[in-house]
């Protein structure tokens, strides 16, 4: 009997404190993973020998490759951004306000690039386009041999960044117009309005806020873009910011930390500024306007079948045309070979699933460590959604800065910043977690807790609150509320959100580029690795897997995606 008191006072104790344990649990999850390391790379960067040394500061940031890195990271990301907006807002226009045919299955062609690794991205362009091109070489249409790529160039990462992005812009966009006034379009069309003034004096001023709302999306995924700037950049001699960190590591390892650590602050400042830029120029002049129901479709006439057909064809340059030469190349026995009944193989396939060592161990790791990220992350994210929906204040709104902050700022500087704040040897365990799987798994906890968040705080949008006030009032615990209240009403939420960081999270590059080692290889950064080791073939083969792997994952979130809050998957239209 006295031996179940104590048990029974700490279950009270339990139950009554259940909501200042958990929110002191998130403040220390939150903090561990987001605030420290990025203080600790802001302390390394201004003032690593304990006091500000602002000669240091200037010598470095004045350096000749250091200013030419940050002009380059500056115009190229600016005009990949006004690429991706222009691209971007155009497909949303036409696929959410006009009667394209096919208009879903567009949709859904239209935003697969964007979960496709830039990487991968960037090998089937290359691979498309080179003078041993398995698809245009047999056409006549591949460069002749000898003439340099026209990709490997600042105009050919602006190009790739461009049409990347350009999704991230439609999302925003499209979301802008579901929210126009269908009453105004109605009335313009009945005074006899066409759809070209109309979407120039009515729609465009309208939705303002989410072009510009997109543009910062795009700048903020350009300027941090490791495949892409590396896969061109690096062969090119074309430097940036994020691909000068990346070379810094690589010539002179952690002893070149602190001057990583100012141009990762670097990178961040010019986010962070391309950020407010954007922001303060979607809000000049924005109309705000909310509607319940869709405006109506705008009526092509006779130039459906055109529009449609260009539409079509974009997707067939853009995105089958690179693929389909990515595949050609995983065909082929030898990087020049054509492709025909002769040269055709399977073994770069064989290879990559089943006997390349380094391969097939990167992918264990990256599967193990993406599913790790997805066990921790989904109840953090249930337990933080429920904070910043129902139980909002101060701390909630720190939280949510912070775990927003580590999601915006480019991979790369949480990579910087997992290093500095993981290197030394840990209280406790007495060793540090750099050069293993755990500062991997840790950048993962940190980076992904928004993208896992989203999906939830919209599925706590719809359940009534009532129902939890109602159930605290009867004495139920935290955890019966979240377990018997929240979960049902969050499992399609919670679904999506594991789909999109495992989606996500499989083939990262940007953020374990700096934390790869010999005793800890993600498949993300692989390709890169075997590009540059003159395996061209296996590193096709590889990047085949990956699209034939999202593109999986895509289509099966589509069977449930129905039950989904509106936007939570972003290729279904």
């Amino acid at each position: 009997m006295q031996t179940k008191r104590p048990l029974r006072a700490l279950r009270t104790f339990l139950r009554t404190q259940d909501e200042r344990i958990v929110m002191l649990l998130l403040i220390l999850f939150v903090g561990i993973l987001s605030i420290a390391p990025l203080a600790r790379l802001g302390y390394a960067a201004l003032i690593p020998d304990g006091g500000f040394d602002a000669a240091r500061i200037l010598r470095t940031l004045a350096g000749g490759r250091v200013i030419d890195a940050t002009l380059n990271t500056i115009w190229i990301s600016v005009s990949a951004t006004a690429l991706a907006t222009v691209i971007g807002t155009a497909a949303a226009l036409l696929a959410g306000l006009t009667d394209m045919r096919a208009r879903t299955l567009w949709v859904f062609g239209f935003v697969l690039p964007l979960m496709i690794p830039p990487q991968v991205t960037a090998l089937a362009w290359l691979q498309a386009f080179s003078p041993a091109s398995p698809l245009l070489g047999p056409l006549g249409l591949s460069l002749t041999p000898g003439t340099r790529h026209p990709l490997y160039s600042a105009g050919g990462i602006v190009f790739l960044l461009g049409l990347y992005n350009a999704p991230l812009v439609f999302l925003s966009v499209r979301a802008s117009l579901y929210r126009l006034p269908a009453p105004l379009i109605e009335a313009a069309r009945s005074a006899g309005a066409r759809p070209l003034p109309v979407t120039r004096d009515i729609v465009l001023p309208l939705i303002r806020g989410g072009i510009f709302a997109g543009a910062a999306l795009a700048f903020v995924s350009s300027i941090g873009n490791f495949g892409i700037q590396a896969m061109l950049g690096i062969p090119a001699r074309v430097p940036t910011l994020i691909t000068l960190i990346y070379r810094q590591m690589n010539s002179y390892g952690p002893s070149a930390l602190n001057d990583m650590a100012l141009l990762a602050l670097l990178l961040a400042g010019l986010t962070v500024m391309g950020m407010a830029v954007t922001a303060w120029l979607g809000k000049r002049g924005d109309q705000r306007v909310d509607n319940s129901s869709r405006p109506p479709r705008l009526s092509l006439g006779a130039w459906r079948a055109p529009v449609t057909l260009l539409a079509w064809g974009y997707l067939a340059l853009c995105l089958i045309l690179p693929l389909t030469a990515l595949l050609g190349s995983a065909l082929v026995r030898g990087y020049g070979q054509p492709l025909n009944a002769e040269t055709i193989t399977f073994q770069n396939f064989a290879n990559a699933l089943f006997r390349h060592e380094g391969i097939r161990d990167a992918f264990l790791t990256s599967l193990w460590l993406t599913l790790a990220a997805v066990a921790v992350l989904i109840p953090v994210s249930v337990a933080l959604g429920y904070v910043l929906s129902w139980r909002r204040g101060w701390l909630a709104r720190g939280l949510m800065l912070a775990s927003e902050l580590a999601y915006a700022l480019p991979g790369i500087i949480i990579g910087v910043a997992m290093i500095l704040f993981f290197l030394r040897p840990l209280p406790l365990i007495g060793t540090g977690l750099y050069g293993t799987v755990w500062v991997i798994l840790a950048a993962y906890l940190s980076n992904f807790l928004a993208l896992t968040l989203r999906p939830i705080l919209g599925g706590y949008a719809q359940i009534d609150r009532v129902l939890d006030e109602a159930a605290q009032l009867t004495g139920a615990s935290l955890f019966a509320r979240l377990r018997d209240i929240a979960l049902p009403g969050l499992a399609p939420s919670v679904m999506a959100s594991a789909v999109l960081v495992f989606m996500t999270a499989i083939n990262e590059i940007q953020v374990s580029v700096l934390l790869v080692t010999s005793r800890a290889q993600t498949i993300g950064p692989m390709i890169i690795f075997l590009e540059e080791a003159g395996s061209s073939t296996l590193a096709a083969a590889v990047g085949c897997l990956m699209v034939a792997l999202v593109l999986i994952l895509m289509l099966a979130s589509l069977i449930f995606g129905r039950r989904l809050p509106p936007g939570v998957l972003p290729w279904r239209d």
